[in-house]
């Protein structure tokens, strides 16, 4: 008795390189990352963030020289964290025309200005003696609408200083309405925002609070990130709430604890969805590659496929500027 073989079969369509690629259904392409970069006030050389190998807080030289490189090699938009030298309770230095943030927009906008979107974090965390995304009520709290208007200060200065996008990334409800109010009443109403809308509350952020010099009393910030258990619905609310106040683009942070987010994203909204690498993701990868467990280059090419396979459009990740040149 002859044996039955499937009429369907798959692996055709899998045979050889050229075949595989032909039949991808997802592809990268250099214009969908974002690096995100750190510039530091007052340091002569780049300094390596342990915790993050291969990232490092950038001096006005350097972030100038690795701006260059990124836009060389075709990646679509930076996004820059500056870490002031002098911390304060309101974060000061982060909407002072002169602070080393506006500085290295300005920079960065006359190197490569012309061929790659240059954005900012609209946040104050890099900025606050108390690393806090906003100004603190006597008792300690985040006082949600005293930080609105400083949002709203620091997106205009960032704007005025060159940057082509705000990032508004601190989760107080109704930023976006604040911000967007902000720029349109300066004569600034074709800058558009990305809205940080569905940030959780996550330990994978570890690394960057090093990179950014958050100060360690940071404290918890569940009473504004999103809980990571929280209801699908809770971040179908938050992205509905962001497009009404005027955002132009969406962001899910980070990206592969949260696919399913993006996915819901990408279902909901007709607008740009972004997702972000965040630093725990980079560095476990780094880290299980720096110990030989895992194929480096592969991991990472393979964690940016499963992030656009989900949805996102656009991609903030450490490694832009590498997977860029091998893309």
């Amino acid at each position: 008795m002859s044996a039955q073989y499937p009429v369907a079969r798959p692996r055709r369509l899998r045979r050889g390189p050229a075949l595989r690629r032909m039949m991808a259904g997802t592809r990268l392409h250099p214009a969908d990352l974002i690096l995100p970069m750190f510039v530091k006030e007052g340091i002569t050389e780049p300094q390596p963030v342990a915790s993050m190998p291969g990232v490092v807080q950038h001096t006005r030289d350097s972030l100038r020289k690795a701006a260059h490189e990124a836009a060389e090699a075709g990646v679509g938009g930076l996004i820059l964290f500056g870490i002031p030298e002098v911390k304060d309770a309101r974060g000061s230095a982060a909407d002072d025309p002169h602070g080393i943030l506006q500085v290295a927009l300005r920079d960065v906008n006359a190197e490569v200005g012309d061929s790659i979107v240059v954005m900012a974090d609209t946040c104050l965390d890099e900025f606050t003696d108390n690393g806090h995304c906003g100004i603190l009520t006597p008792s300690g709290d985040v006082d949600n609408d005293a930080t609105l208007e400083r949002y709203a200060s620091i997106a205009l200065a960032q704007v005025e200083a060159g940057s082509q996008m705000v990032a508004p990334s601190g989760m107080m409800d109704g930023q976006v309405g604040a911000i967007r109010a902000a720029l349109d009443g300066a004569g600034h109403g074709n800058v558009p925002i990305l809205a940080y809308t569905a940030k959780y509350a996550s330990a994978f952020y570890g690394p960057f609070r090093e990179a950014a010099e958050c100060a360690p009393q940071f404290g918890d910030r569940s009473t504004h990130q999103q809980d990571p258990a929280g209801p699908l619905e809770e971040a179908l609310r938050e992205v509905r709430l962001d497009l009404a106040e005027g955002a132009d683009a969406v962001m899910v942070k980070p990206a592969l604890a949260y696919l399913d987010i993006i996915a819901s994203f990408r279902a909901e909204v007709d607008v740009p969805v972004a997702a972000y690498q965040v630093s725990g993701e980079y560095a476990m990868i780094e880290a299980a590659a720096a110990n030989g467990w895992v194929d480096r280059e592969r991991m990472i090419t393979e964690s940016l496929v499963a992030i656009k396979r989900a949805g996102a459009d656009l991609i903030l990740t450490y490694w832009a500027t590498e997977v860029a040149r091998r893309l």
